[in-house]
């Protein structure tokens, strides 16, 4: 497999994919034509974000598969699959409506590269059952592409605004434990990536994360090799 699991689109005041751009065409290597799909959009024209991906990415033709007849023809075609952030629930509802999921895991595990940002990041775990997405549409089961054994927890972030009493993402990642002891989750801060490639899981970029686990969490660094996760599941 060939997996680029991005927590955001962009870090800071960066412009959209600016800063993941030179990642994802080495992780590319070479391939000029990507199809990409919308889905996690909602309040953003599926053709407008296409574009816009079009546009952060110049060296590649990029193309939507909500513009095919067949979007699983068009998954079976592809050279590489890009998923964009946006709402979670949505996505996977869409994905599921089409049929999409296994084909896309076909596809991916016979090595045709993936990428995805945020929502498109989530769905590459065990579930989406750790997104920070508000569930505005119930798919039919919160089952992902399950590309690794584990959850993702992208954006993820230790601020607390001033005054708020709301709980901290590591106050909801520990809910998750509390109910998924054995189940990992790895939660990744804007600007960092995790990357699969065959049987090996790195972070990459310049910040730590973090694995929650067992009631435990444990802080990861860039570069570390994270390959034992692979292995790593409650199923």
């Amino acid at each position: 497999m060939k997996l680029l699991m991005l927590s955001s689109s962009r870090e800071g005041q960066h412009d959209y994919l600016q800063t993941a751009r030179a990642t994802i065409m080495s992780h590319l290597n070479g391939i000029q034509d990507l199809l990409f799909v919308p889905f996690a959009g909602v309040t953003l024209n599926w053709d407008d974000y296409v574009q816009k991906v079009q546009q952060a990415l110049p060296d590649i033709r990029v193309q939507g598969i909500h513009r095919y007849a067949d979007a699983k023809q068009a998954v079976e075609q592809a050279k590489a699959i890009a998923v964009g952030g946006g709402n979670t629930f949505n996505l996977l509802n869409q994905l599921y409506r089409l049929e999409l999921l296994d084909v896309i895991r076909d596809k991916v595990a016979a090595g045709m590269p993936y990428i995805g940002w945020s929502a498109g990041s989530n769905i590459c775990g065990d579930s989406i059952r750790t997104t920070n997405d508000m569930p505005i549409i119930e798919p039919p089961s919160f089952s992902a592409l399950k590309l690794v054994p584990f959850q993702i927890n992208p954006h993820y972030t230790d601020y607390q605004p001033p005054g708020h009493n709301g709980e901290t993402r590591a106050q909801r990642l520990a809910e998750f434990m509390a109910l998924n002891p054995q189940m990992p989750v790895i939660a990744i801060r804007e600007g960092s990536a995790l990357v699969r490639l065959g049987d090996k899981l790195t972070l990459q970029g310049p910040h730590p994360g973090i694995v929650f686990l067992g009631g435990k969490q444990q802080d990861i660094q860039p570069a570390d090799d994270l390959s034992a996760f692979l292995r790593s599941s409650d199923q």
